[in-house]
């Protein structure tokens, strides 16, 4: 990598994570030369908002397995 992307990660690495996920679907958006739909922006959103209650410890985690039996009981009562 060039000087400059080195310092750009240096600096990129003191922001949050919640900032350095942004900017790196920014960037990755930019790759593809497609923007985020709003839709794509509220999953974003929600997933943000479920892994820092996780985080904080204000909601449990579900295994895979139990998700998807709930799932299957409400699509085939």
């Amino acid at each position: 990598m060039t000087t400059l992307a080195l310092t750009i990660e240096k600096q990129a690495r003191k922001l949050s994570p919640t900032e350095r996920e942004q900017l790196a679907e920014r960037l990755m958006a930019g790759m593809t030369g497609e923007r985020l739909t709003s839709v794509d922006e509220a999953w974003v959103a929600e997933a943000e908002q479920r892994f820092s209650a996780w985080k904080r410890k204000l909601t449990k985690p579900l295994s895979v397995a139990k998700s998807l039996r709930d799932i299957r009981k409400r699509l085939h009562p």
